[in-house]
């Protein structure tokens, strides 16, 4: 009996891999996963370290205290040391912005940079920089400024000698020899020094000598610290893997439910045959032991196919990224984790397949005397057993569910732990989904009556569709709760994202509001600057000046309110003015009521002051006070971390000086280009004076932009495995069920279907499995997205993406449909004379 079985299997190896196709993919993805953890990890480890590779040893540590200059002069005495070159580094801040000057030799094995323009600093007052950081500075080769910085406390000058490629640019790079950072900057310690040994010379020896030279101070070997700088690095790359090893395993038990829907689909094709082999006197544990030798065979050869696919990529996709010039390792031979892989598909597999084979194996011998094959894919009702325990599983995920909702954060709630609420909200997800598996056949007909009306009143060929779906529901549940699957992990990602942009949005609003900052470090800003930055319209949008008390104090009465000793910070911002106002959101009343004698408190003020909207107060600085009421109370900081924002008249009538403390300013153009006219344009309008910064908001707000794009990104797909998965058992089920209803296709096609009729059928009926998978994947994702993010206690608002959500139900459907393309274009072309006389 296992002979013949298996024997057959293997004479049909198409449908051996159809079978296991799931877990193929599933294969490759989780062996492809170790592969590009490897890849990541050497990547990081070959190209990420900030050590040159020449350096042979390093002295100092971050966890003692630094080497002394003294210490320095001592090191490059040493016999044996062909180069000392110091690393450290000290801000400066020069009248328009900031630099970061970092010690470099510029020349030679320990440099990290690259002249591209002018020539390298070689004294003090001297600097190179990058040449983002000279577009933002409005800086150039010869070009002198002035700033202070280590432990030059007045205006020292700079001059800029060249430009230099340091493979990364922030916009605020400069470097000069350790030299001179040292002797402009007055600095009597460096962070560390690296020594490169003279040809010939014994390392160690050369490290005797240095220990005796400083004593107490740290030396490790170049390699060492590589190492260490690439561990550190590696160490972030495998934690994101511990992330994406969680989805991959969502899409390996997506992979375990299409194959067991495949497996009990290949059974029921074959019924007639099972019975025969029963009506010969086979066993039914004979034949589940037969069925289930099938299935790890199916699963054995669909995992070396999977881990060798993905072996093969995992080598030649670095040698073609190579070969263009970008730098990725190659992956290692990891045959552990390859054989680990396949026993992992032989067990999944013969897991999948126990319970179709106990099923398969009770089939009668008399089944052997129908003229055609049967199946028990069509059954409409599911056991009483697992009725009952699709119900406590559904009955467990509310309850889990209402639980979460009385653990969420109450408004003003101080200290939220939400690492419970978070065990409860997957504990739900977790019965919700196994409720669905178990109650899916039930689901399947009521889903399929709503979705498929249109298509019933399309005409014959919509109401055929609708009818093969609905003619097997167990099947049609087995392959579209995989889908629910991923449409509900796509949607919450989708809406968790969603809320994140909003809420990032909202805090940029808050603490980059526009792209530029000009403010006076040291006093209020000249009259003539924001007079200038006014007039300079070309370059920029608008302009916003503000002032900025920092000792408001609330009172009632004679009574101070708060336990603030120093005050408040009070600003007479004009919101109205800024384009990011519409982020705002309010916890109590509403912005459009802040005007003369109405403030806007942040909810900590408000907690602190014990003040709500609509309460009377009296608002008072040093030089005088004035009755006022709350129009609004913000959730979060308030713009430019002000705690009260007043009406520009009220600070007048307190006698608030004239005088600007800072304005904000928006570029006239898009992108760099104009991002760069706009800090030009500030730069004039600030001229020669002293103690006036300016800070480009716009970079934070691109990176934080950047950062919650790329982890959506990111999010989609990881869980897109499991829509990937899904596909794959569409694709195979279409394709297995053409095979069983070929008689069904021939007589339809032998009483005037066309050919194009019978493919649009089968596409259609594909399309189905993604119309009702995605459905009760948005009606699940949707609740279960909006409780998630208000568990997570992040004040994000709850949004539903609309155009978003509509697109992911649009492509599920679009893919699920084109994996029934082949198998449709199959039956098809098969003659009804020929179909009619099959016996599958």
């Amino acid at each position: 009996m296992l002979r013949t079985q298996t024997s057959a299997a293997a004479r049909r190896p198409g449908r051996l891999i159809l079978t296991g196709l799931a877990i193929l993919v599933a294969s490759f993805v989780v062996f492809g996963t170790v592969l590009v953890q490897q890849i990541t990890e050497r990547t990081v480890r070959d190209n990420l370290s900030g050590t040159p590779a020449v350096t042979d040893l390093v002295i100092g540590a971050v966890d003692v205290p630094p080497p002394t200059v003294a210490d320095l002069r001592q090191i490059r005495a040493v016999p044996g040391v062909a180069e000392a070159v110091a690393r450290v580094a000290t801000g400066v801040s020069i009248g328009q912005g900031y630099l970061n000057l970092q010690a470099d030799p510029g020349s030679g094995p320990l440099t990290t940079v690259r002249v591209i323009e002018g020539s390298y600093p070689d004294r003090p007052g001297e600097i190179a920089i990058t040449p983002r950081t000279a577009e933002r500075l409005g800086l150039s080769v010869g070009t002198t400024t002035s700033g202070t910085g280590g432990e030059v406390t007045s205006p020292a000058p700079l001059t800029v000698t060249g430009l230099v490629d340091a493979g990364r640019d922030a916009g605020y790079d400069a470097y000069a020899p350790d030299s001179a950072v040292i002797g402009w900057a007055r600095l009597t310690a460096v962070e560390r020094v690296d020594v490169r040994v003279a040809p010939g010379t014994a390392t160690d020896a050369v490290r005797q000598r240095v220990t005796a030279a400083v004593a107490g101070q740290p030396i490790r070997s170049g390699a060492e610290v590589r190492d260490a700088e690439a561990n550190a690095a590696a160490q972030q790359v495998g934690k994101l893997f511990i992330l994406v090893g969680v989805f991959v395993s969502i899409a390996v038990v997506a992979a375990a439910l299409v194959v067991t829907s495949t497996f009990r689909i290949v059974f029921a094709q074959r019924m007639r045959q099972l019975a025969l082999l029963r009506a010969v006197g086979a066993g039914r544990g004979t034949l589940v032991g037969a069925l289930t030798a099938e299935g790890a065979l199916t699963g054995l050869v669909a995992g070396v196919v999977g881990v060798a696919s993905a072996l093969t990529l995992g080598y030649a996709l670095p040698a073609i990224l190579r070969a263009t010039g970008y730098q990725v390792s190659s992956p290692g031979l990891p045959l552990a984790a390859a054989v680990t892989v396949v026993i992992g598909a032989v067990v999944l597999t013969v897991l999948a397949v126990l319970a179709p084979a106990f099923s398969a194996a009770r089939v009668s011998p008399l089944e052997a005397l129908r003229t055609a094959s049967t199946t028990t894919a069509g059954r409409r009702g599911i056991g009483v057993l697992r009725l009952i325990v699709g119900l406590i599983l559904a009955v467990g995920a509310v309850l889990a569910a209402v639980a979460t909702v009385s653990q969420l954060p109450k408004p003003d709630q101080a200290n939220y732990d939400a690492s419970r609420p978070l065990l409860l909200l997957v504990a739900s997800g977790a019965l919700a989904f196994f409720g669905l598996v178990a109650l899916g056949p039930l689901l399947v007909r009521p889903v399929l009556a709503v979705v498929g009306w249109p298509l019933r009143q399309l005409g014959p060929l919509g109401r055929m569709s609708v009818g093969g779906i609905g003619g097997a529901p167990r099947r049609a549940a087995a392959v579209s709760v995989v889908v629910a699957l991923g449409v509900t992990l796509i949607s919450g990602v989708v809406i968790g994202g969603a809320s994140l942009q909003i809420l990032a949005d909202r805090e940029m609003a808050l603490s980059a509001p526009t792209d530029f900052e000009v403010t006076g470090n040291v006093g209020p800003l000249p009259p003539a600057v924001v007079t200038r930055a006014q007039a300079a319209r070309g370059a920029l949008a608008r302009v916003v000046p503000y002032r900025m008390v920092g000792d408001a104090t609330l009172l009632r009465g004679a009574d101070k309110l708060g336990d603030v000793e120093s005050g408040y910070a009070t600003s007479d911002l004009d919101l109205a003015a800024l384009p990011s106002t519409g982020a705002l959101d309010v916890a109590q009343g509403s912005l459009a009521d802040r005007g003369p004698g109405r403030i806007v408190l942040t909810s900590w003020v408000a907690r602190d002051a014990g003040l709500r909207a609509g309460d009377s107060v009296t608002l008072a600085v040093a030089t005088g006070r004035i009755d006022v009421r709350v129009a609004a109370v913000l959730p979060g900081d308030g713009p430019l971390h002000a705690s009260i924002l007043a009406d520009p008249a009220d600070l007048d009538r307190i006698g608030v000086p004239a005088a600007y403390s800072g304005l904000l300013a928006d570029a006239a153009g898009s992108g760099e280009d104009g991002r760069t006219a706009g800090v030009r344009a500030l730069r004039q309008a600030i001229g020669g004076s002293d103690g006036v910064g300016l800070a480009v908001l716009a970079d934070e707000r691109d990176r934080n932009d950047s950062l919650v794009r790329t982890l959506v990104w990111i999010a989609v797909g990881l869980v897109g495995l499991t829509v990937l998965i899904a596909v794959v058992g569409v694709g195979s089920t279409t394709a297995l069920s053409v095979v069983e209803r070929v008689r069904e296709s021939g007589l339809l096609r032998a009483i005037g279907l066309s050919r194009t009729g019978l493919r649009t059928m089968l596409t259609v009926e594909s399309g189905l499995y993604g119309v009702i998978g995605a459905t009760i994947g948005l009606v699940l994702g949707v609740p279960y997205a909006w409780l998630a993010v208000q568990t997570l206690g992040i004040e994000a608002p709850l949004t539903a993406p609309l155009l978003p959500l509509a697109g992911l139900f649009v492509a599920l459907v679009g893919l699920t449909a084109l994996a029934g393309v082949l198998p449709a274009r199959r039956a098809s072309r098969v003659s009804p004379v020929v179909a009619l006389g099959a016996d599958t």
